[in-house]
């Protein structure tokens, strides 16, 4: 069986604070306190978590361990 491959047109960054803004938008349609929204605002941190440790993978100062 063959693996499918897809060619991602955009950056990572970008699909990441896509995904971000629309959870933040499905929580503010929410009731405050309601186990839904709970959810999706821990799946916006787990998303901003992602965007800062590949900024801070891409960064140029980053070195290897020796």
């Amino acid at each position: 069986m063959e693996r499918r491959r897809v060619k991602q047109i955009f950056p990572l960054e970008d699909r990441i604070a896509e995904r971000v803004d629309d959870l933040r938008a499905q929580a503010e349609a929410l009731p405050q306190g309601s186990k839904e929204r709970e959810r999706i605002e821990c799946r916006v941190r787990q998303a901003d978590t992602g965007f800062h440790i590949n900024e801070w993978l891409m960064s140029p100062g980053l070195k290897s361990p020796t």
